[in-house]
């Protein structure tokens, strides 16, 4: 897999020009797909990245594009992002591996059930097609997984996609499209003047623009504090790995409580744990008291001590456009996979899903999500700067609703009203006094 394996070769390395309508700081799934839908707009695009297009999490998540047990403000944007993952496989061919094969949660614990017989009615107010499977009825849909389990949801028309693929090939397309994309091109600093962003400070030079979008993912705290805009956003490490080829067990995405797969288009599956990790630091002060609602449901969150080059140590005078960032000193945050954790994902899976014991774990690897307190993204424009745009804190969940949030991002960028009720992702709410409400996890 050339992500993981070799990450030297720059794909994306358009010319700086003088001056864009938009400047879009990340080229993650969110950046990309903002990007091409302004391009179709008209608006003049430069995407800027660090490293790599897709190089960290939006190519290293489990690739479900879903709905299922969303958050009930994501819900109505991951109806739409379905939508546009199946133009996308369209346009763009096969490759991005787009499919609507179902995802499926099994509940193993009356808790568990409570969960699904109270998101059916979100399901039922936005008309989809999620059923709830009594013990019996498992079987009939994926008889091989084994436990005794209460029952399950599951919504037949969610979807399944290639991370490393397809973030690229939607790339490609908005470059064709007249997106100027340019890897390892770190954006040093924003300009701004009487209240208002006016350009962007890159390590290759200067480009004037009308707007920033800050897409950055786990940077994005980063990037916004060198203007004093503080973001409690944490990173936490996930650890996925792949198998060799195997029989087909299920052909969509399954939650079977301790455990996650997803068939692959290669024959084999991705494979995933609920446990992640977050490394103690700087900001983990700065910032947790913030999640501590959310700890108090995040059960499989482990602590740890380690080097996070995403949290800065002080918070400190904000940086000039000559200095060299830690941007340029991690191209591609590539974190080492959790070995302790890739053990239990094995006896997990040879537990809960015993058809797959002989599939060997034949890769694995990390990646850092961008969470927020409240386990639901910021998608939002500040009013001071003016011009500055916010998506990011996706929580883990940003690859399948990435499109949909890609559009309601283009759409807020070029001035047009909301189609959806977007106050639950404002940025304001972590200064208002709002109470921390966690959405669901995975």
């Amino acid at each position: 897999m050339f992500l993981f394996s070799d990450q030297s070769t720059v794909t994306f390395h358009d010319a700086l020009p003088d001056e864009v309508d938009i400047a879009i700081i990340g080229g993650g799934v969110i950046g990309v797909t903002t990007a091409w839908f302004l391009a179709r707009r008209g608006r003049k695009v430069l995407i800027c990245d660090k490293g790599r297009i897709a190089g960290e999490q939006s190519s290293r998540n489990w690739g479900w594009v879903r709905v299922n047990g969303r958050d009930e403000a994501e819900t109505p944007i991951a109806i739409e992002s379905l939508r546009l993952w199946e133009e996308f496989g369209e346009e763009l061919g096969p490759d991005i591996g787009f499919q609507r094969r179902g995802i499926i949660e099994l509940a193993e614990t009356d808790d568990d059930m409570e969960f699904c017989e109270g998101w059916l009615s979100i399901a039922k107010a936005n008309q989809l097609d999620t059923k709830l499977l009594a013990t019996a009825e498992i079987g009939d849909v994926f008889p091989a997984a084994e436990g005794a389990w209460k029952g399950a949801m599951i919504t037949p028309s969610d979807g399944r996609a290639e991370p490393f693929k397809a973030v690229p090939a939607i790339a490609r397309a908005a470059q064709q499209a007249g997106v100027l994309i340019r890897e390892t091109c770190a954006v040093r600093m924003i300009e701004t003047q009487n209240g208002r962003v006016t350009a962007i400070l890159t390590e290759d030079g200067a480009v004037k623009v009308g707007a920033v979008l800050c897409a950055a993912g786990a940077w994005s705290n980063m990037v916004l504090g060198n203007l004093g805009v503080d973001l409690p956003q944490l990173a936490v490490r996930g650890t996925v790995a792949r198998t060799a080829p195997a029989a087909s067990v299920f052909d969509g995405a399954a939650g079977a409580k301790d455990i996650f797969i997803r068939r692959r288009e290669d024959g084999g599956y991705t494979v995933a744990s609920g446990i992640t990790e977050h490394l103690i630091g700087a900001s983990s002060f700065r910032y947790g008291a913030r999640f501590l609602p959310a700890l108090k449901s995040a059960s499989e969150l482990r602590f740890g001590l380690g080097a996070d080059p995403t949290q800065a140590l002080f918070p400190r005078p904000r940086r000039g456009g000559e200095e060299v960032t830690p941007f340029e000193k991690s191209r591609v945050l590539n974190p080492s996979p959790s070995q302790s954790v890739l053990q239990k994902m094995r006896t997990h899976l040879d537990n809960r899903i015993p058809a797959l014991r002989d599939a060997a774990f034949v890769e694995s690897w990390a990646g850092m999500i961008d969470a927020m307190p409240d386990v639901v993204p910021v998608m939002d424009e500040l009013t001071d700067p003016q011009g500055l745009f916010i998506a990011t804190g996706f929580s883990g969940h940003g690859f399948g609703i990435g499109p949909g949030a890609g559009k309601v991002m283009a759409e807020m960028i070029d001035g047009q009203a909301p189609r959806y009720d977007l106050k639950r992702f404002r940025f304001s709410r972590f200064a208002d006094g709002s109470r921390m409400d966690p959405g669901p996890g995975i």
